[in-house]
């Protein structure tokens, strides 16, 4: 999983970041994206892309990446944003935010010589590649992803707090069934994305 790593590397690039999203298909709540930098030719085993990872796997995999990387940024749109711009648009910027937001565990911003992002492209002066399915393919793009589901799936928590009924905790903002039943019983919160809604509220 390090084939396009090693590529820039074997360029001159030192610092290679990756880049992923977590909840860009949710009916709620913000879309989350991770920048991240690890060693150079670091392998973690069982980093992988977190949509096939369990709950479990991906917490224990979360604290060992934030371990071992060497910095991280969390970048977030909001659900009034996504609505004004678009999911697509604001997973861009939340993307761009990510990068911005890099640092090391010192605090100290980081600038990486080099971007890989999972199916994107976004505007940064800084060059970058966008790799389809990026998040099997590269295992810098998957540390991001696992760090950003993370992220995203604890702010679920404390939205269920905030709206209660929902049951945000169980389907993360996801459209199952349930979720859908229970915004026509219940309404929107405050939360929804109302441009996702329309099929659901018509």
């Amino acid at each position: 999983m390090l084939e396009f790593e090693q590529e820039y590397y074997q360029l001159g690039y030192n610092y290679i970041a990756g880049i992923d999203e977590a909840g860009r298909g949710c009916l709620l709540g913000d879309v989350v994206a991770c920048a991240i930098v690890m060693p150079k030719g670091l392998i973690i085993d069982e980093v992988k892309d977190s949509k096939k990872l369990t709950p479990k796997k991906r917490e224990y995999l979360y604290d060992l990446i934030m371990d071992k990387a060497i910095a991280v940024g969390i970048g977030q749109v909001d659900a009034e944003v996504i609505d004004e711009i678009n999911i697509k648009n604001a997973t861009r910027l939340a993307m761009k935010k990510a990068l911005e937001n890099l640092k090391d565990k010192e605090g100290n911003k980081l600038v990486p010589d080099y971007v890989l992002v999972d199916a994107e492209e976004f505007e940064s002066s800084i060059p970058q590649r966008s790799i389809i399915k990026g998040d099997n393919l590269s295992h810098t793009i998957a540390c991001a992803s696992i760090i950003a589901k993370v992220y995203r799936d604890r702010l679920c928590l404390d939205w269920e707090e905030k709206y209660p009924g929902y049951n945000i905790k169980k389907h993360k903002g996801y459209g199952t069934k349930e979720h859908r039943e229970m915004i026509k019983t219940l309404g929107p919160c405050l939360i929804h994305r109302r441009t996702f809604l329309k099929k659901i509220l018509k």
